[in-house]
């Protein structure tokens, strides 16, 4: 059975919030809160309109998608807005089923085309590559802790306008 035909996508800020960390903490780990990801969208919060929970035919909660507000700041002190996409999560027991394509499509078209933002994310970049997110773009930014550089995504119409180089890290007004 492929998420298409069972998984409910509902906006994330519907699901309790205790159930989203059980579910991040069975994807990822307990330890996750160490990444170098999250220090990237430390103090800010993730986007309601962007950021979905797909519920499956049994109404469980198996995968949910965040975005959050990042800006990538280059050599001469000038803030790029970007949008930060991740975790994308699926309990382990539903991988593979569709529910990771489901939850990246709901994000993708919720995007406002008139205004659309740069994604970045840190990922897999043979799964994140089938929608549209590719590496060398950010082969000179640098992140706030390790990361392995080819892992650092990101997705833009247009990557030429984006710095050669810069550090990532939240968007705080």
């Amino acid at each position: 059975m492929t998420a298409d035909a069972t998984a409910t996508l509902i906006p994330l800020a519907q699901v309790d919030p205790a159930m989203v960390e059980q579910l991040l903490d069975r994807a990822f780990g307990t330890d996750r809160h160490n990444r170098t990801a999250y220090k990237v969208r430390e103090g800010v919060d993730w986007l309601p309109a962007l950021s979905f929970a797909a519920i499956d035919e049994a109404e469980m909660l198996v995968g949910t998608i965040q975005v959050w507000p990042v800006a990538l700041t280059d050599s001469e002190g000038r803030r790029h807005p970007l949008l930060m996409v991740g975790p994308v999560a699926v309990v382990p027991e539903r991988q593979s089923e569709g529910f990771g394509h489901a939850l990246m499509a709901a994000m993708a078209g919720a995007l406002d085309p008139q205004a659309s933002l740069p994604q970045v994310m840190v990922g897999d970049p043979d799964y994140y590559e089938r929608f549209g997110f590719f590496a060398a773009p950010t082969q000179g930014w640098t992140l706030a802790g390790p990361y392995e550089p080819d892992r650092l995504l990101v997705r833009a119409d247009n990557p030429a306008v984006l710095p050669d180089e810069g550090t990532l890290g939240p968007w705080i007004g």
